[in-house]
């Protein structure tokens, strides 16, 4: 989350507020409800605040009926295919065309004529069902589309055949084995359908499921058991090793390493201590917790990005869009050809081959296939989007990120990690950093600020052997100071200075141009060495700029940090432009600046206050799923940190709109061919499309449509893999 230049920068914090607040708390553990110790510290440390708002979900209450809604549908096509599959085996096998088409004898028993016109009739009115309604509720919204066209084919199939059979037309018309393939065929394609759409979502729903049955809550000195749906805010759970959280909390007791992959896509355990807010359906691995539970239900993250994913399947894409109205126009483009054919065969003297020209338009102009074209190809990739880690909110933002080229990132808590590090230590006389270190973070460790912590960590990363500490206590605007083997080591600012009439270090300056937090060590009164600390670049961000780089697009980053600060993580990171100094509210105009230079910008944020940045740009990505501003302003949401999930973004977005084009063209391109051959528009060279061959030129389409949809799922989203391919591509 950005900086508000309102509040003192790092700059300033850094140093003067640091220096000026260090530590009042004799007892920093006592329930480790403030570190108010530290109140100048608050605008490093406090670069998450915006992640507190993880509670704040709205999630629709028909979001369950929607995934029943979807494995109804599911359950009810399987059948229906299954059940007609079986039915249409005799039709076909009996059917004296196919017979004729394949080269086999009938036999000549009186009941074979009847078994195609009875059981296909069975297929047409309980297979061909929802066809039908669907048709009848298109004419009635006067929408013609897909539905009204699939219905019309069966139909004219169904009466053409029956007219065959009882000699009424010509035989052959007789089309009951199509009228048979054509229900089978659409009843299974629309089963991978909804079986695509009701999978989108499984990943999501597996979430749910992840909760445990039960939760044991703390009451008085007693521990109850209880379901998690009747836990409320301020309760105490124990979490006990192995298990997962019930509910989004915060841990008052203990710590462990938390299995995350659930939410965030990451396979890594991230350790999670005291104070650390965890997410319902997390496990931790190896020790046990004690957590407050501050949401349940509705109000998790898991339901947030439940919902995410939920509007992400009910919205409508520009592919989608053109899909329907393809399929609009192919109904008159069918309609129209058929009339046509008819009058003009009709004028040429030859009204029996009319009849079967214009019947074999109408049956073979059916385009199943571009039902599936777009839905099938966005299912999928949410789907697999949802399983890396990459919530697709809106459809839209997925087509519109592979014409991105510049990608506006938020600094604090995105391309950094949000918390002070240790960054450089610069000992006096003949101590070493390592030895100014350990002494820090002994006086240091019973404080559980963010900037004490960083010490501790930093000492613990080095392996350094950190010895004991007692009388520790705290000053207001001074420091924290304890005995270490019997000499009195201070941490703190230029109070702490101030009080023992020393100066600083000449490292200082050079150190507080570039905003960095100082803080000295004093032994008995004397300097014995200063500690940098900063907002951490995250190592994924080099990579994440260099492959932006490397796909062509710019890369410019936007914080209310001071110039000097940016510019340093510019320079670090070889970031193309920098904007800072920028005050939250005046975020969207630096995005509307980059649009009005004409670019497409994806604005990478990870807060509330880059909402109006996010929802100015073309493309929204939020990282921190289940945010406020997740739902409210981005279109992508990013489940993990890791910056390079905006090219796994890039990446699908690209492959999703390879396959949409592949099956719009293999679907359109059928019926543009097909209808003209069928209609006979070679009929001068002797050459006219059969009606079975259209017709299983028709069934052949869909299964292309559905087969190539499913290539996505062999698209590997994690941001490493997404990554090194762009940049395997540009070496």
């Amino acid at each position: 989350m950005s900086n508000d230049p309102s509040t003192p920068s790092h700059e300033h914090a850094g140093h003067v507020s640091a220096q000026h607040a260090h530590h009042d708390e004799p007892d920093t553990h006592a329930g480790h409800h403030s570190h108010d110790h530290h109140q100048g510290h608050d605008e490093a440390p406090d670069s998450h605040d915006g992640h507190d708002t993880h509670a704040h979900h709205e999630v629709h209450g028909g979001h369950e009926h929607g995934h029943a809604g979807h494995g109804d549908h599911v359950g009810q096509f399987r059948r229906l295919f299954w059940i007609m599959l079986v039915l249409a085996v005799p039709v076909v096998g009996f059917n004296d065309m196919f017979a004729h088409l394949i080269g086999y004898h009938l036999p000549e028993a009186e009941w074979v004529w009847w078994v195609s016109p009875i059981l296909g009739t069975v297929i047409y009115f309980w297979g061909g069902w929802p066809f039908l309604t669907g048709g009848l509720s298109e004419i009635r919204s006067r929408k013609p589309g897909m539905m009204l066209l699939i219905a019309l084919a069966i139909t004219v199939a169904f009466l053409a055949s029956w007219g065959a059979s009882l000699h009424i037309l010509d035989h052959e018309l007789n089309f009951w084995w199509e009228l048979a393939l054509l229900v089978v065929i659409m009843l299974l394609g629309h089963w991978i359908e909804m079986r695509s759409l009701a999978q989108t979502t499984s990943a999501l729903d597996s979430l749910a499921a992840l909760l445990p049955d039960e939760a044991e809550k703390i009451d008085g000195d007693h521990v109850v058991k209880v379901a998690p749906a009747d836990l409320t805010v301020g309760d105490v759970v124990i979490v006990r090793p192995g298990s997962s959280v019930p509910a989004d909390g915060r841990i008052v007791d203990g710590s462990a390493s938390m299995d995350e992959s659930m939410v965030t896509g990451e396979s890594k355990t991230v350790r999670r201590e005291t104070g650390d807010r965890v997410v319902a359906g997390t496990v931790a691995t190896d020790s046990g917790l004690r957590v407050e539970v501050t949401a349940t239900g509705d109000d998790t993250a898991l339901a947030g990005i439940q919902k995410l994913v939920t509007d992400a399947q009910a919205s409508s894409s520009r592919a989608q869009r053109i899909a329907d109205t393809a399929a609009a126009w192919l109904f008159w483009f069918a309609l129209g050809a058929a009339v046509i054919t008819a009058a003009i065969w009709s004028l040429v003297g030859l009204p029996d081959t009319a009849v079967i020209r214009t019947i074999t338009v109408l049956v073979i102009a059916c385009p199943h296939a571009l039902g599936l074209a777009i839905p099938l190809v966005v299912s999928i990739a949410t789907e697999r989007a949802a399983r890396g880690g990459v919530l697709i909110k809106d459809r839209l933002a997925l087509e519109s990120m592979r014409t991105v080229d510049a990608v506006l990132f938020d600094k604090t808590g995105t391309l950094t990690k949000g918390e002070p590090t240790v960054t450089a230590i610069d000992p006096t006389g003949s101590r070493t950093e390592d030895e100014v270190l350990a002494l820090a973070a002994a006086a240091e460790a019973d404080s559980e600020h963010p900037l004490a912590r960083a010490i501790v960590t930093a000492a613990r990363t080095r392996e350094l052997e950190v010895p004991a500490a007692s009388e520790f206590s705290s000053s207001p605007a001074v420091g924290v100071k304890a005995t270490v083997d019997g000499t009195v080591i201070e941490v703190g600012g230029p109070y702490l200075l101030d009080q023992h009439q020393a100066g600083e270090l000449p490292i200082a300056d050079s150190w507080r141009k570039e905003g960095a937090i100082i803080l000295h060590v004093l032994a008995d009164g004397d300097v014995v060495g200063a500690l940098r600390l900063a907002d951490e670049i995250r190592s994924e961000s080099r990579e994440a700029v260099d492959a932006l780089h490397a796909a062509g697009v710019q890369v410019v980053m936007i914080t209310g940090d001071a110039q000097a600060v940016a510019d340093m993580v510019a320079k670090e990171l070889g970031i193309d432009r920098v904007f800072a100094g920028v005050r939250p509210e005046d975020k969207a105009a630096k995005v509307a600046e980059l649009q009005d230079e004409g670019r497409k910008v994806a604005m990478v944020g990870d807060g509330v206050n880059d909402a109006p940045a996010l929802a100015q740009a073309d493309v929204g990505i939020a990282i921190g799923a289940g945010t406020d501003v997740a739902i409210g302003s981005a279109g992508v949401i990013l489940a993990s940190s890791d910056p390079r999930s905006v090219l796994s973004v890039i990446e699908l977005s690209r492959a999703t709109f390879r396959k949409m084009k592949q099956n719009l063209w293999w679907a359109a391109g059928y019926n543009l061919i097909s209808v003209p051959l069928a209609a006979g528009v070679l009929a001068p060279i002797g050459f006219v499309l059969p009606m079975s061959i259209g017709a299983i030129l028709m069934s052949v389409s869909t299964v292309v449509v559905a087969l190539n949809a499913q290539l996505l799922r062999r698209l590997d989203l994690t941001p490493q893999t997404s990554t090194s391919r762009i940049l395997d591509r540009s070496a």
